[in-house]
């Protein structure tokens, strides 16, 4: 194995530190996915405690659908800590899934007013980070100029 590959999974020097926008960014990310996973937890909780009983295969296929979907998220964000560019590409998917559904979510008042304002908020406050150009810098991503120099 040659060590030239190395470089491509670390754009960054371990002294250089980590920007204020990748780190709000993947903390960001982080709590969606937290919060997706908790909604799949509850959902099977739900199932075991009897409260799904309607149709419990539905329920339980439900609760590990979104368990599976807290996935990307986590994954996403943990490679923005590190810093990895991969990461990027999961990151910006996530966000422009979740702005429409919090706009469609905030359509119907109320709580759902509350949730859906911060899931688009938080949705635009993570794209915001991840195309500023110190981010993009931060994660080696940008014109080929650039990384060659």
């Amino acid at each position: 194995m040659s060590t030239d590959a190395s470089p491509a999974k670390a754009p960054r020097t371990p002294e250089t530190p980590r920007p204020a926008r990748i780190t709000a960014a993947a903390v960001l990310v982080a709590a969606q996915g937290v919060v997706v996973a908790g909604l799949g937890a509850a959902m099977l909780v739900m199932l075991l405690a009897g409260r799904r009983a309607d149709d419990p295969v539905q329920a339980l296929t439900g609760g590990v659908t979104v368990l599976a979907l807290a996935v990307l998220p986590l994954a996403a964000a943990g490679g923005l800590w590190r810093l990895r560019r991969w990461s990027r590409g999961p990151a910006v998917i996530v966000q422009l899934m979740a702005a429409p559904a919090g706009w469609q979510m905030a359509q119907n008042g109320g709580v759902w007013l509350a949730g859906g304002a911060a899931i688009a908020l938080t949705a635009l406050a993570v794209l915001a980070c991840l195309v500023n150009p110190t981010a993009t810098e931060a994660l080696g991503i940008g014109p080929r100029g650039s990384r060659d120099a």
